[in-house]
């Protein structure tokens, strides 16, 4: 009855899921598309009380939050073949003393990095490896899944390849990623290899390799990726008593992040499990903004950039696989996009741990996008804002530490905590925590 296949986004040419295919005849990308029409076998309600009987399950697949909505992600895939490690579910931090101190209704932060690699790529990467998985079983002749990487995707993909036992190969920018983020896909047995080049560098090298299909491409212009990202939505939906926040905030590189949001609002929509449109607003860093450009462009094209520096190194991105996706996304659901400065967005991360978080470099992106919009009035005292956090600053560390020791270049740390060292007297002690408390 449930049924998907691989659609062309430019086109009319359609592939099963069983091809290793990435681009349409035309060279568009692909998305996977359902047979939504089919989903109306079940009713709005009926629907709700699937997905929150599976809430309570201890089923392996329902201990995921992408598989627990198997129908709608890849409904033919046997669920003996899904390759899973409980991603999902990820805890919705409610921020409303944040959301006090900027003056909007309701703020929540989805901590999307809370799993098992530490970031949001863990969503798409299930469901990737797993229909690689079902492909390998039916003898389909692939030796290995590859992607090019600023950090997470590599180490989401090592993780689950390990866990299947599936060949991995990652592409990094040598000498651009965190120490955590370069440790992972080592840890997992990947074969790593960093190259003198930027993400678009690897990304352009992967793509070149991937032509033999026997090594299987694994980055963001592959749709399936995108089928487990847009469960983000669903999640939300159901965490918020089946409804969704006036507004979502969400940081951008590559771009399959707000492909997959809205593909998410998309299927809630046909669902009937909700009937209003939120917002999306992506939000970029200022050094890698090539989608904000275009925006203040009314979209004429995507020129790609350089991208230089930023500490938001996952989104270090000049020429966004996914822009098409993405623009269609902004049009179609009212959106903006913003930009902010280095400053801008460490500020944001540390003004947000004042309230119990521990805020990644991207989130602080989305949060420092959500600060400008606000004080510029672009975002009403009277909407409800969910910012979505693709990865967990531990992953960060040395981000987390400089900014406290004031040792980032070029930044004023407005929110640093300093260390008092003191010797070990306790009238020395008392002296400081007099001033503190």
């Amino acid at each position: 009855m449930f049924h998907a296949e691989f659609k062309s986004i430019g086109g009319k040419d359609t592939y099963p899921l069983s091809s290793v295919v990435y681009r349409g005849k035309d060279g568009s990308l692909l998305e996977v598309c359902h047979n939504r029409s089919a989903w109306k076998s079940l009713s709005p309600e009926e629907w709700k009380n699937l997905f929150n009987r599976r809430r309570c399950s201890f089923a392996p697949e329902d201990l995921s939050g992408i598989w627990s909505k198997r129908e709608l992600v890849l409904p033919e895939l046997p669920v003996e073949d899904i390759v899973t490690l409980q991603e999902g579910w990820t805890p919705l931090f409610n921020a409303q003393k944040l959301a006090k101190e900027i003056d909007i209704k309701s703020l929540h932060v989805k901590l999307c990095g809370n799993s098992h690699s530490g970031s949001f790529k863990d969503l798409g990467m299930t469901v990737l490896v797993s229909q690689v998985n079902h492909l390998i079983k039916k003898g389909v002749a692939i030796k290995a899944v590859a992607c090019a990487s600023t950090g997470d995707t590599s180490a989401a993909l090592s993780a689950y390849c390990a866990r299947a036992g599936i060949p991995s190969i990652v592409f990094l920018p040598a000498g651009k990623i965190s120490v955590a983020q370069l440790v992972q896909p080592i840890s997992n047995g990947s074969i790593v290899l960093a190259l003198d080049t930027d993400f678009d560098g690897c990304m352009k090298i992967v793509q070149e390799v991937t032509i033999d299909k026997s090594i299987y491409l694994a980055n963001s212009m592959n749709s399936l990726r995108i089928e487990g990202q847009k469960t983000i939505s669903y999640e939300l939906c159901q965490e918020l008593g089946w409804q969704l926040p006036d507004t979502l905030v969400i940081p951008g590189g590559n771009l399959g992040n707000v492909s997959a949001l809205s593909k998410g609002i998309d299927d809630l929509l046909a669902l009937g499990l909700i009937n209003k449109k939120p917002r999306i607003i992506v939000a970029q860093a200022e050094n890698a903004n090539p989608f904000y450009l275009a925006y203040k462009r009314d979209f004429d094209k995507l020129e790609p950039v350089q991208a230089q520096k930023t500490l938001a190194s996952a989104i270090q991105i000049g020429n966004p696989v996914s822009y098409p996706k993405a623009e269609q996304a902004i049009k179609d659901y009212n959106g903006i996009v913003e930009q902010v400065s280095e400053q801008e967005l460490s500020d944001a991360a540390h003004r947000a741990d004042k309230i119990g978080l521990y805020s990644c470099p991207h989130t602080g992106v989305a949060l420092g996008a959500l600060f400008k919009l606000r004080e510029k009035g672009s975002i009403s005292s009277d909407e409800s804002v969910v910012v979505i956090s693709t990865a967990h600053g531990l992953k960060f560390s040395e981000f987390k530490v400089a900014y406290h020791e004031q040792n980032l270049d070029g930044i004023s740390p407005k929110y640093a905590n300093a260390i008092h060292r003191l010797p070990a007297n306790a009238g020395a002690v008392m002296d400081v925590l007099k001033g503190a408390i």
